[in-house]
């Protein structure tokens, strides 16, 4: 790679999601050529005209090898099958489709590897949730959460061995707009819009959200800071909310809507607060959340709802 070269290259491996897009268009800004490998199209909403686009299954390293020819600068691990349901796909495509990539970078010399890990990959451990804290992957009980802590073994043991660049980011809840309506806070803001009574549980657990700005901010810090290789990181607050507040907050700001507290049971197993301890990401990366949740949801409230209103 040429230190001439003027515009950063990036690849954002599933490019077309919720996260991939905002991280897109941050890119898009600074002025990088993005490139995304997805399984899917993007949806109209987070299509992108100065993303090239590319469409391959990351757990086929053949067709992965002959789809990635060129060099880039960095790259910005986001894949993985999203319904959690299939085992064996959402071990393949967030285990072994993390390998086939890495066995691909590892030879093209990169500057920087993100991956996108996640605070299920703590399983039970009580909060706040630490990334010195050891865990066997055989304690957990989420595929999802086997696969994505495999997945950080593995790429800090290539980072030891072969000094592979990467950085392992454990995010809490992310949301904002051009979140799909398969997430808690899409859902109730969804469900208030439409004034309707919805099922809820009795909205006492406690969780870590993070506006999606704060998540592309972190991003783009791990991919410039040296100190953070081989590094895992928290990206939470560090400050749990109370679900009822949450759901209580887009109803107040609406005006509307009729949650129905209680119809749907904890599970026996639930963990009533999940948080992180936010110090590291301050630490190595310098970084805080900037929008707390009062104007974060805000902007998200006000995105929907002019979709809404524009229907």
């Amino acid at each position: 790679m040429s230190n001439l070269r003027t515009k950063k290259k990036l690849l954002i491996v599933g490019g077309t999601g919720f996260i991939g897009y905002h991280l897109a268009l941050g890119a898009l800004k600074k002025n990088w050529s993005v490139t995304s490998i997805s399984t899917n199209k993007p949806k109209k909403i987070r299509n992108l005209n100065k993303v090239k686009y590319i469409h391959c299954d990351i757990r086929r390293p053949k067709t992965l090898k002959k789809i990635i020819k060129k060099d880039f600068d960095y790259v910005v691990n986001l894949g993985g099958y999203v319904n959690h349901d299939d085992k064996k796909k959402t071990m393949d495509s967030h285990f072994t489709g993390c390998k086939n990539l890495t066995d691909i970078f590892r030879e093209k010399k990169i500057y920087s590897f993100v991956q996108l890990g996640s605070s299920v990959e703590y399983g039970s451990s009580s909060s706040p949730q630490k990334e010195s804290k050891k865990i066997n992957h055989q304690s957990l009980k989420s595929t999802y959460g086997k696969a994505k802590l495999l997945s950080s073994n593995y790429l800090i043991n290539l980072f030891k061995r072969k000094n592979f660049p990467v950085t392992i980011l454990r995010l809490y809840l992310a949301y904002g707009p051009r979140q799909d309506l398969n997430r808690l806070i899409p859902i109730v803001i969804d469900s208030c819009l439409k004034n309707k009574k919805f099922s809820c549980s009795p909205g006492l657990q406690m969780r870590d959200f993070v506006y999606i700005d704060d998540v592309i901010n972190a991003i783009f810090l791990s991919i410039k800071s040296k100190k953070s290789k081989g590094q895992i990181i928290n990206i939470g607050s560090g400050k749990p909310k109370k679900i009822k507040r949450i759901i209580e907050l887009i109803k107040k700001t609406l005006k509307k809507g009729k949650p129905q507290y209680g119809k749907i049971k904890l599970r026996k197993d639930e963990i009533l607060k999940i948080y992180s301890n936010a110090q590291k990401s301050k630490k190595i990366l310098n970084w805080v959340p900037r929008i707390n949740i009062n104007n974060g949801l805000k902007k998200t409230i006000n995105y929907y709802k002019k979709l809404y209103d524009a229907r």
